[in-house]
C-alpha cells in the first residue's frame, strides 16, 4: 500500500514538474514574441505550444492590447505627420501676403506723409516684421521635423561655435544691459556635429536668455563635452520648467513667440545623439547641453 502511495506521489510530482515546465515554456515564448511585435511593425500574434487554458487566455488578452495599441500608435502617428503637414502649408500660406505686406511698406516709405501716419507704418512694419518672423520659425520647425533639417556631421570645435555665437550677440546683448560671464575651458573639445544645427542651437539659446533673464547670464564649456546657459529667472516655477521643451509652450503668452526655440533645440540635439535638460535652483535657470 504504501509503495502505491509513493508512486501515486511521485506521479503527482512528476506532473507537476512538467507542468511548470510548460508553463515556463510558454512564458518564455511570450516575452520573446512580446518583445519582437512591440520592436517590428508587424500583424504577428502571439502564439504558445502549450494547451494550457490559462496560458492561451493570457496570450489572446495580450493579442487583443496590442491591437488596440497598434491603432493608438497609428493614430498619434497620423495626427503627427498631419500636424506637420498643417504647419508647413500655414508657413507657405503666410509667407505670400506677408511679403507683399512689406513690399508696400517699403514703397511708401518715401512717400509725403503725416506724423501720425509715418507712425503708424512703423508700428504696421514692427507687427509685420514679428510675423515674418514667426512664420519663419514655423516654416524651419516643419523642415526640422521631416528630418530634412541635418546636415552631414562633422568634426566640430564646440568652443569655435560657442564663441562665434556669443560674439554674435554681443550688441543684443549689451543693449539689454546683460555682461554675460563666459568660462570656457582651455582644451579643445571636438565632436562629430552638424556645425550650422549647433549654432542654431546655441543661437536659440541667447535667444531665451534674451527674452527671460533678469539682467545676467554665464555661459559654461566644460568637460568631459558640457555646455550649460545660466540666468536668473526667479518667477519661473518647476512645472515651467518641465514644459519648457514642449512645442508651442511659452512662460509668457504676451510675448512675441513661438514656442519653438527650445522645442527645435531639443530636436537638434537629440538628433545628434546628445541630451538637453532644464533645471531651477535658487531662482536661477540653467539649460545644460550634453554631446
Amino acid at each position: 500500500m504504501i509503495y502505491i502511495l509513493i508512486i501515486v506521489l511521485i506521479g503527482i510530482i512528476g506532473l507537476l514538474v512538467f507542468k511548470i515546465i510548460m508553463l515556463r515554456r510558454a512564458a518564455d515564448e511570450i516575452l520573446s514574441q512580446l518583445d519582437f511585435i512591440l520592436n517590428e511593425d508587424t500583424n504577428t500574434v502571439i502564439g504558445i505550444t502549450t494547451s494550457d487554458g490559462r496560458m492561451q487566455r493570457l496570450a489572446l488578452e495580450l493579442d487583443r492590447r496590442l491591437r488596440e495599441l497598434r491603432k493608438e500608435q497609428l493614430r498619434y502617428i497620423n495626427g503627427d505627420r498631419e500636424l506637420k503637414e498643417a504647419v508647413t502649408n500655414i508657413s507657405h500660406d503666410l509667407r505670400t501676403p506677408l511679403t507683399a505686406i512689406m513690399g508696400y511698406l517699403d514703397v511708401m516709405k518715401p512717400m509725403q506723409k503725416s506724423k501720425e501716419l509715418e507712425n503708424y507704418l512703423r508700428i504696421i512694419e514692427g507687427r509685420a516684421e514679428a510675423m515674418r518672423q514667426l512664420t519663419e520659425e514655423l516654416f524651419r520647425y516643419s523642415v526640422i521635423l521631416s528630418n530634412e533639417g541635418l546636415n552631414p556631421p562633422e568634426e566640430t570645435n564646440i568652443g569655435a561655435v560657442l564663441e562665434d555665437c556669443i560674439m554674435g550677440y554681443y550688441a543684443a546683448l549689451s543693449q539689454r544691459g546683460i555682461t554675460p560671464q563666459v568660462q570656457l575651458c582651455e582644451e579643445k573639445i571636438v565632436r562629430s556635429v552638424d556645425r550650422a544645427a549647433l549654432s542654431r542651437v546655441f543661437a536659440n539659446l541667447m535667444n531665451n536668455a534674451l527674452k527671460y533673464s533678469g539682467g545676467d547670464l554665464v555661459i559654461k564649456l566644460e568637460k568631459p563635452c558640457t555646455v550649460s546657459f545660466t540666468n536668473s529667472a526667479p518667477t519661473m516655477t518647476q512645472t515651467q520648467v518641465e514644459r519648457l521643451f514642449d512645442r508651442f509652450y511659452t512662460v509668457e503668452a504676451a510675448r512675441s513667440a513661438t514656442g519653438l526655440g527650445l522645442s527645435i533645440a531639443r530636436t537638434f540635439i537629440e538628433q545628434m545623439g546628445g541630451r538637453i535638460t532644464a533645471s531651477i535652483a535658487d531662482g536661477d535657470l540653467t539649460i545644460r547641453i550634453e554631446l
